[in-house]
């Protein structure tokens, strides 16, 4: 996707953790820490991560049981599992639970940033030319936004919001997510930039008669939905 590359890194021991955000800082990904599984959990199914690095020993909540849920959510980010075990069968559970690479401890910096973006990549490969939801196609070579009748050339952050959208289906983002993927962590973007262009992305799909529309859920953020659902 556009701009850095952002991961999550879910592993309780904080110097291991930081060791990793450095290696990743090398090839310009940016690396939040999370130190428990419970709120690792949480935190990879706000979709606002283009990979995630996942700890099989947590505390709260283990590596495994978190990606299982996950996956059953609906959740695609691309996970590489580490631990500390190296047992064939321990492997064969991460993969057998939705992990895409497994790494085991300790291993090689080099290794690491190989595998990551490996595993970034791949989820690049899986997305197709076009996004699709109801009877709405994202074209994501023209920015176009396709309805049953018409097509709409979008402007470069209604695409963004837009695209975050559709490669969530119905699952809700908050606009935290939405600010931190699109302007970035650090940015003086406020949450009123989300409102502004939610509300452009709602015109152009009125404009576009199609029967897709973005729901706000009170304290939580947006999500798609079709309007024959919402009857």
């Amino acid at each position: 996707m556009r701009g850095n590359m952002r991961v999550l890194i879910v592993e309780d021991n904080e110097r291991l953790a930081e060791s990793i955000q450095d290696i990743l800082k090398q090839i310009w990904y940016d690396a939040d820490i999370c130190t428990d599984g419970v709120s690792g959990g949480y935190q990879m199914m706000e979709g606002a991560y283009d990979a995630v690095i996942l700890d099989v020993m947590l505390p709260g909540k283990d590596g495994i049981t978190i990606l299982k849920e996950a996956r059953a959510k609906g959740c695609r980010v691309p996970v590489l599992m580490l631990t500390a075990k190296s047992e064939v069968e321990d492997k064969v559970a991460g993969l057998e639970s939705g992990a895409d690479y497994y790494l085991t401890k300790p291993f090689d910096k080099q290794e690491l940033l190989a595998v990551i973006k490996t595993v970034v990549r791949r989820k690049g490969e899986i997305l197709p030319d076009c996004l699709t939801y109801g009877d709405l196609t994202l074209n994501q070579s023209t920015y176009c936004l396709s309805g049953p009748e018409k097509s709409i050339q979008l402007g470069k952050k209604e695409y963004d919001v837009m695209w975050i959208l559709m490669s969530n289906k119905e699952m809700v983002v908050s606009k935290e997510t939405l600010l931190n993927k699109i302007w970035g962590a650090g940015s003086d973007a406020v949450e009123n930039n989300v409102e502004i262009y939610i509300s452009f992305l709602r015109k152009k799909l009125d404009f576009l008669k199609t029967n897709v529309m973005i729901v706000t859920m009170r304290h939580f953020g947006y999500r798609l939905t079709r309007k024959e659902e919402t009857v």
